[in-house]
């Protein structure tokens, strides 16, 4: 296991689920780690949490991954301790509606497609040529077992996650050579806001997607994207799949 300590850790989407928990386990293991979210307070709350309990140097600051010069902006005004990224977590991402795509608003297909794809693009050509520079540098991007697999009215979130898990091969490829490392990390159902999200702000609709079986926790994720970034120089771990035992599939889950 390669030590992270003195290394710079980039998470996105680090407000609350996923992000929230890969920042933690990044800070555990000694990493100055750097947040950022659209929901600013969260995100400073927490960098005061994790430096307060690990000791380690943490940022934080408000980012909409969908504003290209927003991005572009956010990572020139660093400060240069700072703009040496050694390991990017691309986690910022969302599912908006349940519905077919012949009755889909367009409002949520912009919404994924601008956060999911073009959200990870902009910080991804931003945070690279750094890395490539250096001779050093890891990308992991977190997708979905909708990229791997379509379900039902999952049509634009699913044609997203394909296109991460597509976006994700093609780096590999295109940074082969250059020492920097590519891994995808693809969940299947987590239990966060995602559904609260998708069905914008029904709790009680969200509450019924994880009734009668045990789904991961956020921590069972960050704990695999983990487990990519300290692993040996040498060694890439290209994808993992991190299901629940209670689903097989998108669509098989045994609920008691």
């Amino acid at each position: 296991m390669s030590s992270l300590k003195k290394s710079v850790v980039f998470v996105t989407g680090a407000s609350s689920g996923i992000g929230r928990s890969c920042a933690r386990v990044f800070a555990r293991e000694g990493a100055s780690v750097m947040l950022a979210a659209r929901r600013e307070d969260r995100v400073r709350d927490l960098a005061a949490s994790l430096a307060a309990e690990f000791g380690v140097p943490v940022r934080a600051f408000s980012l909409d991954v969908r504003d290209a010069s927003a991005v572009a902006r956010a990572l020139d005004d660093l400060p240069d301790e700072w703009k040496k990224i050694d390991i990017l977590v691309n986690n910022a991402g969302l599912s908006r509606g349940l519905d077919k795509l012949q009755d889909g608003k367009l409002s949520d297909w912009e919404e994924m497609i601008d956060t999911n794809v073009k959200g990870l693009l902009y910080v991804s050509r931003a945070v690279l040529p750094g890395m490539i520079a250096r001779g050093r540098g890891h990308v992991i991007n977190v997708g979905s077992i909708a990229g791997h697999e379509i379900y039902p009215a999952g049509n634009v979130y699913c044609a997203s996650k394909f296109a991460v898990k597509a976006l994700s091969r093609g780096l590999r490829l295109d940074v082969n050579g250059t020492n920097v490392r590519v891994s995808e990390v693809d969940p299947g159902m987590v239990e966060t806001e995602f559904s609260e999200v998708r069905f914008h702000g029904d709790k009680e609709r969200a509450a019924k997607v994880y009734q009668g079986f045990t789904p991961l926790r956020p921590d069972d994720v960050a704990e695999a994207v983990l487990f990519c970034a300290t692993r040996p120089p040498h060694v890439n771990i290209s994808e993992v799949i991190v299901m629940p035992t209670d689903q097989a599939s998108t669509m098989v889950v045994h609920r008691r």
